[in-house]
């Protein structure tokens, strides 16, 4: 099913979970879409995956052509001028669709926000600081934006996310758009601010792979089991 935001996959007629993932900069949400049955979940727990769209603007690193993103990109250096703006407006907006699965009967607890690249800065920047407890966050080849006001927003903050929130973070090593290093500096954050934090990484680009879906599948399994 594709609504004009989302594409959406119930894997059952009475879904008793969600995932929310957002895809990477220029795709849309069929980019992964294609992964649902590779995770072979059906069966074993009945999810419904939303995938959203990302609004078209103009993304200034590509010449400002304007594509699919969740915020614009101003510059690659690490300590550069980012889009507050854009990233509040995407998390809010990804908050709203929380809210909707929570209207069609998904309980908080049972809903899971995923993103790869772009897409996963914004699900972490949103999960971490979501006032109810959700089932986990799961962050692919991507980083924590913003992170200077993480003491302020999250650790210091009582109705930001728990610290039992369960997270799945995964970087490939070759990875020439987000080197492996800014992954592995938001893990060190969030895993010293007391999350549980399962760190993967693969002999791989900026992509995907099939080692990396089977270990999603264990832990979407493991934090349904749980949830």
């Amino acid at each position: 099913m594709e609504s004009p935001g989302t594409v959406e996959i119930e894997e059952c007629a009475d879904p008793e979970g969600s995932v929310i993932w957002l895809h990477g900069l220029g795709a849309d949400g069929h980019d992964f879409e294609p992964i649902v049955p590779e995770l072979e979940l059906s069966g074993s727990v009945g999810l419904r995956f939303v995938f959203p769209h990302a609004p078209v603007r103009p993304v200034t690193i590509n010449g400002g052509m304007a594509m699919r993103a969740w915020y614009d990109i101003l510059t690659l250096e690490r300590s550069g001028p980012v889009d507050e703006v854009g990233i509040r407006e995407s998390a809010t907006h990804l908050a709203a669709l929380i809210e909707r699965e929570h209207e069609r009967g998904i309980p908080y607890e049972k809903i899971v926000l995923a993103g790869f690249s772009q897409g996963g800065a914004i699900a972490s920047h949103t999960a971490l600081r979501f006032p109810h407890r959700l089932a986990g966050l799961m962050a692919l080849s991507s980083y924590l934006p913003l992170d200077a006001t993480l003491d302020v927003e999250v650790f210091d903050n009582p109705a930001a996310q728990s610290r039992e929130l369960p997270i799945f973070m995964a970087h490939g090593t070759f990875d020439p758009v987000l080197p492996m290093a800014l992954g592995e500096h938001s893990n060190a954050l969030v895993t010293a601010a007391g999350y549980r934090v399962e760190w993967h990484d693969y002999p791989m680009a900026h992509a995907v792979c099939a080692e990396e879906i089977a270990d999603i599948r264990h832990w979407l399994l493991s934090v349904y089991a749980g949830s």
